[in-house]
């Protein structure tokens, strides 16, 4: 029986690397169908057990996609973790064909990992890449918004009419993102969103994007999912220094989606407002507190999800 061999692939806009195995054989193929497919064949003479590759905004998805629907495990992982281990291996030239092995032995680590399958990426399906695509075409809308009102303030006479056209241009396509997404959500996803929206603070498009860009939520642990988003604060000791807890890494599209329900909560959720106000009592910094109640709020949707349960505020109290 020939032995399980990791691989490594290394994405780029119109072609991908592939490692296959630690020292193995090094291929590239065209980033389209057509790579893919030819890639699927060439998979066929192995027996693969685990396949590494680094998020890349977006070029990687479709081929995830392709790997995952021909039943092979797939770890998308930070591009700074893959960095940080080839540093480690000594790796101080980067191609794509280096990164491509190197992924390769990367993949062979994870593999062997007792948290192997916390690396695994979540199954993605048509439906939820479809959303992922209005989630990020909403939030490149709202920066573009941002942008133009914060030069409409400054702008000479002369410009602004300019600036207000294209404005309310802007409001008009996010108002038509916004209502695609929604009717995305009620046609693929509305018992999932029937059971966020049940938590105070959770607004619509928040469900949206926690749908689409946490597909993890209700499968990983309190603690793993907090990681994941970048909310659980991490040690920083050495010896006898004790550094001061930070969030470090994650998911930062997230945090920020997550940021201004978490504001909301405090205000108007009594569970998340007795919790937030009893840090801020106990001398916590307002920063630090949101930050913690971002947490919370991101456990307890967590938890919702895991047991298919609406908001419980006297269970989530206690």
């Amino acid at each position: 029986m020939p032995k399980p061999i990791q691989v490594g692939i290394d994405v780029a806009k119109d072609t991908f690397d592939v490692g296959l195995g630690v020292g193995g054989e090094l291929r590239q193929f065209t980033n389209d169908t057509q790579g893919h497919e030819q890639l699927l064949s060439c998979l066929m003479a192995f027996e693969v057990s685990l396949i590494v590759m680094e998020a890349t905004g977006g070029y990687e998805r479709a081929l995830v996609c392709a790997l995952q629907a021909a039943g092979y495990e797939v770890a998308v992982v930070n591009p700074r973790q893959a960095r940080d281990f080839a540093k480690a291996m000594g790796y101080l030239e980067k191609t794509d064909r280096i990164d491509a092995g190197m992924l390769s032995e990367f993949a062979q680590t994870l593999d062997r990992h007792p948290k192997r399958a916390t690396f695994v990426s979540a199954l993605l399906d048509a439906e939820r890449m479809e959303l992922a695509a209005l989630v990020a075409r909403r939030r490149q809308l709202v920066d573009m918004l941002t942008a133009e009102r914060d030069r409409l303030a400054m702008s000479h006479k002369a410009a602004r009419k300019s600036i207000t056209t294209v404005i309310k241009t802007l409001q008009r396509q996010l108002q038509d993102i916004e209502a695609n997404m929604a009717a995305h959500v009620n046609k693929h996803h509305a018992d999932l969103a029937e059971l966020l929206d049940s938590a105070k603070g959770i607004g619509p498009n928040t469900v949206a994007t926690l749908i689409a860009e946490l597909p993890e939520l209700g499968r990983l642990s309190n603690r793993q999912i907090s990681k994941l988003v970048g909310v659980a604060p991490l040690n920083r000791d050495s010896g006898v220094l004790r550094g001061r807890r930070t969030i470090f890494g994650g998911r930062a599209a997230l945090r920020r989606a997550l940021y201004m329900p978490t504001l909301v909560a405090t205000r108007h959720n009594p569970v998340i407002r007795a919790f937030y106000q009893r840090l801020v009592a106990a001398g916590k910094a307002k920063k630090l507190a949101i930050v913690a109640a971002m947490r919370k709020l991101l456990t307890i949707l967590n938890a919702m999800v895991r047991t298919g349960k609406r908001w419980d505020e006297s269970l989530h109290s206690a």
